[in-house]
């Protein structure tokens, strides 16, 4: 009887100590997070909208950790300058990457040699903000509803779309219009988002998808018109607009771009931990989210979890509009 007593009450000592050292070690590696200015690795070129908002984010967090937060742009070469330099950079949460859908979900299909792995060489923060396309066409085209542009793609390649990059999300985005009505229409590419929408509003080709930060100026100017919003619900801010089944669609589409945070692997989970509260902390904020909306993006909090599965799920849809497209970045 003493020995089993003796035995249990080991047994309860020694729980009982693994659970105060795995209490202790949790915060412990993130303790005083953070202990120096805190570097945000940009792709995006200065003056974008994901470089506007990465300092909006950035200002939040110094006020909120007391530490500077310093957006580092280190744009071309499709991001991989920027996520190179995360890659390398010490797993110690001081150092963080803001990437998109294309750098995460779309390369890897797009590029046989990718010199980075999403998921192998960083570890998910946290989304940032996220905002779906819209149908754009000129404002005096023919086409009002998706019926319309079925009915104007009934020849196999007379309706033309344009983008912005072979393989981006703007050519995915529409290659998901195609595949959801089962028409054949051809791509065009252009260099710079200026000249994509000039192109649509000129009637050089018939249609693109834009979203409110990319398209909107010209749709304010007159110049573009939404025909239907490439989502299951319609926007707050376009609320008019109706969504791709409402405007004719057989079957709902969700083409959209979102952006987030990662850190280096090996990054302590506890400091994984501290940046994904505060992160979500700052999008809860009333101001915050009215200056994103002023872009046309909506605050996207979620969990390394959740950021985890949306990059998993979003890769796997990508793969096949990139086969379907034939797109090929090499």
């Amino acid at each position: 009887m003493i020995l089993r007593f003796t035995t249990r009450l080991a047994g309860l000592l020694a729980l009982g100590m693994a659970a105060g050292i795995g209490t202790l070690a949790s915060p412990a590696s993130a303790q005083g997070f953070p202990t120096q200015p805190v570097r945000i690795i940009s792709p995006f070129p200065a003056g974008s909208g994901p470089d506007a908002i990465a300092r909006i984010v950035g200002e939040r967090l110094t006020a909120a950790w007391k530490q500077p937060v310093i957006v580092d742009v280190r744009p071309g070469a499709n991001g991989f300058i920027a996520i190179g330099a995360a890659k390398q950079a010490p797993p110690t949460g001081h150092d963080l990457l803001l990437a998109d859908v294309g750098h995460l979900a779309i390369s890897p299909s797009l590029f046989k040699k990718l010199p980075y792995d999403p998921k192998a060489d960083f570890l998910p923060v946290g989304g940032v903000y996220r905002t779906s396309f819209f149908i754009a066409v000129a404002a005096n085209s023919p086409i009002h509803s998706v019926k319309d542009l079925v009915a104007a793609a009934a020849v196999p390649g007379k309706l033309t779309y344009g983008s912005n990059s072979i393989g981006g999300p703007l050519h995915l985005g529409a290659a998901q219009v195609e595949a959801a009505t089962g028409t054949t229409m051809t791509h065009v590419a252009y260099k710079e988002i200026t000249q994509l929408y000039t192109a649509v509003s000129t009637g050089e080709v018939d249609w693109a998808m834009g979203s409110i930060a990319s398209a909107g100026p010209m749709l304010r100017a007159g110049r573009l018109r939404f025909v239907a919003i490439a989502d299951t619900q319609r926007s707050s801010a376009m609320p008019d607009v109706p969504t791709f089944q409402e405007a004719g669609g057989a079957k709902p589409i969700q083409a959209r771009t979102w952006v987030a945070l990662l850190a280096p692997k090996g990054t302590p989970p506890a400091v994984i931990a501290t940046l994904n509260r505060s992160l979500n902390d700052v999008l809860g904020q009333r101001e915050v989210g009215e200056k994103f909306a002023s872009f046309g993006f909506v605050p996207d909090p979620t969990t390394p979890a959740d950021l985890a599965a949306l990059i998993t799920q979003d890769t796997a849809a990508y793969a096949e509009m990139v086969k379907r497209t034939g797109a090929n970045a090499d």
